[in-house]
């Protein structure tokens, strides 16, 4: 019947379905094959529903009749814990029949047991769960009313059942599991520091229709590790025992939920541990880039300060093939992919192609954006809630209001602090200008987009001025559309320029430019590379605002 009640709950509720089979491809997607996590999906369901059943049976049987279906593998670890009055905490993990632990004082040998509960929200399952747990001489202590009785307990020398296998929000120390970084609680590991106890795991495994295994892992002391790393210790314990068992585990229990609204870690009170020789498995961050030049640069603190949020994250820039190279020499960027210049179904099918992402942010304010990764089925999508796109995104900066103007550098910082990001307030200063050489390299971008109003007209007679007091050899640099006002800089110029401009892709930009001593230019895109490498940059603004973008 439980089986049955399990195949149907696999077929009538499909969010569960999706939250299994992801959580077993996040578990085992380097290791089974798609085919085999799907069927462990499938299994679990049945199983879940049959356990479930059991443990209401559970309540109501006799512990000798329990003892004929329940086969105790090195459980005389927990009753050497209870004759010798030495208290222990008890690591349960939702895996098969986990609440034959109510029953936990049947072997206490007069030694009081208990179990630390967090209240539910229903009162009528709160009521019947607390009343199953405590009608076999189990004591419950509720997470909220402190710990006090708990430590109690353990220093009279009792034993304590504690399900440790769950997220556990904000409050929780983030350590892998599975190689994954997840919230886990420190109350175990917290308990055996202040009462010396030792940490035993604990699970009970289906081993077929009606039995079960129920094994005690090697107790692990208390007192001779941090509770970070008992912490983290708890985590393998749990790997090992799901690994006997896959589809034993509540896989529908979303165990690696990424936390809203900071998911990044750097701000959470606890923190990361991780063990020596962890090998993380990613946190994919898809970053949609933004189509021009300049704010494409502008956004790059941004994205460090992202990279920087947690050990594990992976990121992949989207990003128009004209900026690909930028990207390229971008350290925290991890890969790049080039948007196609069709329909936003092709971009979205893209980003569908690669591995999941776990969420994705949007520096460009377009409707077209948000609907690439809308359409991807990316579960956390950030950016600003503008231009009719409200609806498709699901975490957005709070609205502000700014007293004067605000560098757009900053407003893509902000879109950083709010998934968690901490930001530095100091920027690296520019590379110093060597004094002493036979010959300067100078840059000079003389033209702009959208015509003559961002266009000094005086660039060339300034680089006639500089050549007659320094050693310098001009490259022009540009678009192009800049060709006319180039070649008239160069014949002013004669020996002493070189001209560039229009036949430079980006990618050889970036490696002429950053061969440049100082940059000459308007507000240019250029401006804002010469700025990410690094340059002395001298900057000729005209209808732009540099307190915004210079």
């Amino acid at each position: 019947m439980g089986q049955i009640c399990g195949a149907i709950a696999w077929l009538l509720l499909p969010q569960y379905r999706k939250l299994a089979l992801r959580n077993v491809r996040i578990a085992f997607g380097d290791e089974l094959s798609e085919t085999e996590m799907r069927r462990i999906v499938r299994r679990h369901f049945r199983w879940l529903g049959a356990n479930l059943l059991c443990s209401v049976k559970f309540t109501r049987m006799p512990m000798e009749k329990i003892l004929e279906r329940v086969r105790l593998e090195n459980f005389e670890l927990v009753e050497n814990c209870f004759r010798q009055k030495k208290p222990f905490v008890l690591l349960i993990s939702h895996i098969g029949s986990w609440e034959f632990c109510t029953r936990l004082s049947h072997f206490s040998h007069g030694q009081r047991t208990a179990t630390i509960y967090q209240r539910i929200r229903n009162r009528h399952i709160d009521r019947h769960v607390r009343k199953a747990r405590s009608r076999f001489g189990l004591e419950v202590f509720e997470r909220s009313e402190g710990f006090g009785k708990a430590i109690e307990l353990l220093r009279s020398g009792g034993g304590i059942g504690i399900l440790m296998d769950q997220h556990a929000g904000d409050g929780g120390l983030w350590t892998p599991v599975f190689g994954r970084l997840a919230s886990t609680t420190p109350l175990p590991a917290l308990l055996a520091r202040r009462t010396r106890a030792k940490l035993i795991g604990f699970a009970v495994h289906t081993e077929g229709f009606a039995r079960w295994r129920a094994v005690a892992e090697t107790p692990i002391d208390g007192v001779s590790e941090s509770i970070e790393k008992l912490t983290a210790c708890s985590n393998e314990i749990l790997e090992k025992q799901v690994r006997r068992a896959p589809e034993d585990w509540f896989w529908v229990h979303n165990r690696w939920k990424t936390p809203r609204p900071n998911l990044l870690l750097s701000r959470y009170k606890r923190g990361v541990f991780l063990p020596e020789k962890t090998r993380l498995k990613p946190f994919r961050i898809l970053i949609r880039s933004s189509n021009w030049l300049g704010d494409a640069v502008m956004s790059v603190p941004a994205v460090r300060a992202i990279k920087g949020g947690r050990p594990d994250a992976h990121l992949t820039v989207a990003v128009p093939e004209k900026l690909a190279p930028l990207w390229k020499i971008v350290s925290e960027i991890d890969e790049v992919i080039v948007l196609p210049s069709k329909s936003v179904f092709v971009a979205a099918r893209l980003f569908r192609q690669n591995p999941p992402f776990d969420a994705a942010i949007l520096f460009p304010n377009s409707l077209r954006s948000a609907l690439e990764v809308f359409l991807a089925g990316i579960p956390r999508r950030v950016g600003l809630t503008g231009h009719w796109r409200r609806w498709l995104l699901n975490q957005g900066p709070r609205k502000t209001f700014s007293r004067g103007i605000v560098h757009q550098t900053y407003k893509y910082l902000e879109l950083a602090t709010t998934v968690g990001a901490k930001v530095t307030p100091q920027f690296p200063a520019a590379n110093p200008i060597k004094s002493r050489r036979a010959q300067f390299k100078f840059a000079l971008c003389p033209g702009a987009e959208y015509g003559p109003a961002k266009r000094w007209p005086r660039f060339a007679e300034v680089a006639e001025e500089i050549s007659a007091r320094f050693p310098v050899r001009w490259i022009l640099f540009g678009t192009a559309g800049d060709g006319t006002v180039g070649l008239e800089i160069a014949k002013k110029l004669g020996g002493k320029c070189v001209n560039r401009i229009g036949q430079t892709t980006l990618g050889e930009l970036i490696d002429e430019l950053s061969a440049c001593d100082l940059l000459l230019t308007n507000d240019t895109g250029t401006m804002h590379l010469a700025a990410l490498l690094r340059m002395p940059t001298i900057s000729i603004f005209g209808s732009t605002e540099p307190l915004r973008t210079g």
